[in-house]
């Protein structure tokens, strides 16, 4: 059912907008599931257990790669600076390895199992992060230079390539018979992340009202790809490795899936509205390049009449004027665009939840997976 919002301007006739069902609430586990021994903890050191757990086998497989492109890697992952000397903060937060360890564990396995498949899912974020700086022109990344700005854009095309191939060759000698499956699975899941990527960058050529407009469900295959495919694998990849029945993988799949797109929502709002002193970029970024984003989206078939206003305030092309942009953000906000994307990323959340909930899963580990997804939504960089 559409998300009940309150609308402004002209009321002309939406078409219908069809998120998640909210949520019902906490569903019972089945008889199968079992309780951890150790009690859930909070998200911030849920993700200092994983990032102690998987961060030495990362630099270990970053350190083996070639001096140029292995000091860029290095670079992204907040470790040192663009002369090579250490350094710290400039990293991001290890969610998705994260989202990988904890998997594994709620399927009963030891975190260890999962290290192979964690250190393989932030190798193929980062090479993600760093082409998508490029093809964005993005010049910042957590509050330093990107890749491309920082070593220029051939060599930091070339770290990715390296982070994407070391992703498969840390993944394909996981000790055991489930490399293989496991590899396959990512390779799966690159293959949806490109054509994610493929899409949200045709879309900002995509005129903003009449024929060929983006619509919504559009926008949701690609962010389903391009974010979901990425955060549903991280969840579930671990479990792969430690042979887990496909009834929990699934499960943890399309929980992972749903905060995939939970995130995305969240990541629209921010490259809108977000402060450029936590975000690191500029004010209204996306409304910039002509992104066509859940919160600009939802507004425009919340209010049709949003559609041709933008189009005069950002169909044009060369650098966008300031005051344009900020009146073109007043008008997404005002027809309900960022309060649509906000409930949207809480309604995926909360779906996920109850997915979780109620598959045969071990408890605690469950219950840090949600408590980390609050991290996804409840941010503001």
């Amino acid at each position: 059912m559409p998300i009940p919002i309150e609308l402004h301007g002209p009321a002309s006739p939406a078409p219908p907008l069809t998120p998640v069902p909210e949520a019902t609430g906490r569903a019972p586990g089945l008889a199968a599931a079992t309780e951890a021994a150790r009690a859930p903890l909070p998200a911030a050191e849920t993700l200092a257990r994983c990032r102690k757990l998987v961060e030495p086998a990362l630099r270990e497989a970053v350190h083996g790669l070639h001096r140029d492109p292995g000091r860029i890697a290095s670079h992204a992952f907040g470790w040192c600076d663009v002369n090579g000397e250490p350094s710290t903060g400039g990293g991001g937060k290890g969610v998705r390895p994260a989202l990988t360890v904890l998997g594994a564990e709620a399927v009963g396995a030891g975190a260890d199992v999962a290290v192979p498949a964690a250190v393989a899912i932030e190798l193929i974020h980062t090479f993600s992060l760093m082409h998508d700086d490029i093809m964005d022109g993005d010049e910042r990344r957590r509050h330093r230079d990107s890749a491309w700005k920082a070593f220029g854009t051939g060599p930091a095309v070339l770290a990715g390539d390296a982070l994407f191939a070391l992703a498969v060759r840390v993944l394909s000698g996981a000790d055991g018979a489930r490399g293989g499956p496991a590899v396959h699975q990512l390779s799966l899941m690159l293959g949806e992340l490109v054509h994610g990527q493929a899409d949200d960058v045709l879309f900002e050529t995509r005129p903003w009202t009449g024929r060929g407009a983006v619509g919504l469900a559009e926008y949701r295959a690609m962010a389903a790809r391009k974010t979901g495919a990425l955060l549903g694998c991280a969840t579930s990849l671990g479990p792969t490795l430690a042979g887990a029945h496909p009834r929990r993988t699934n499960a943890l799949a399309e929980a992972g899936r749903q905060w995939g797109l939970a995130f995305q929502a969240a990541d629209d709002v921010l490259g809108i509205w977000g402060d450029p002193a936590v975000t690191g970029k500029p004010a209204h970024s996306d409304l910039r390049r002509g992104k066509k984003t859940l919160p600009v989206l939802a507004a425009m078939a919340l209010t049709p009449a949003v559609g041709p206003h933008l189009e005069r305030l950002l169909g044009g092309e060369g650098p966008q004027d300031d005051d344009r942009v900020r009146r073109a953000a007043d008008l997404i906000d005002e027809a309900g665009g960022r309060a649509y994307a906000l409930r949207d990323a809480r309604t995926r959340v909360a779906a996920a939840r109850d997915r979780l909930r109620a598959a045969p899963l071990v408890a605690a580990p469950v219950d840090e997976l949600i408590a980390l997804s609050e991290v996804l939504v409840d941010r503001r960089a």
